[in-house]
């Protein structure tokens, strides 16, 4: 047999390994990157129903979000009554309800800065993505020993 020859097949082989190992990094980064950014609807954990729409971002290693648009009908131009200070009587679309989470695990967050304009009031929090759910992100607010988890379903093509 011809040198030449074993060094080509052996480079097809190799060119092969080479594509299915890429192709199967490709496939399976997606499941260990879920990403909590993008566009979330919250959903009232007492009714049910969907309540607003929220953008979720990251910035400096940290966890934000904003009210993008108010899902119940009636409410979609509210304003925060309940709230205090500077945020009184401001419009809740725009408004910040979630600053400066700090992560504490691979999919999950944790912090003393989610903003509930119903109630005005700011609570301790923990934020994490469902492992088995990427598009199920879980938000708990807590009051000493009491707390509230709302599911928020990822809102796709955002």
């Amino acid at each position: 047999m011809q040198p030449w020859r074993t060094s080509i097949k052996t480079w097809k082989e190799m060119k092969w390994k080479l594509l299915s190992l890429a192709f199967c990094t490709f496939m399976f980064s997606g499941l260990q990157a879920q990403e909590v950014a993008g566009l979330w609807q919250s959903i009232d954990d007492r009714t049910g129903e969907p309540k607003a729409l929220v953008k979720v971002f990251t910035e400096g290693g940290k966890l934000y979000g904003t009210i993008q648009k108010i899902l119940v009908q009636g409410k979609e131009d509210a304003r925060c009554t309940a709230c205090k200070g500077e945020k009184k009587d401001q419009p809740i679309v725009g408004m910040d309800i979630i600053g400066g989470i700090e992560k504490t695990g691979p999919l999950e967050w944790q912090g003393d800065d989610l903003f509930d304009p119903e109630q005005g009031s700011s609570f301790r929090c923990r934020i994490w993505l469902d492992p088995d759910q990427p598009d199920i992100l879980y938000v708990r607010g807590f009051l000493a020993f009491f707390y509230r988890t709302q599911t928020w379903k990822r809102v796709l093509g955002d």
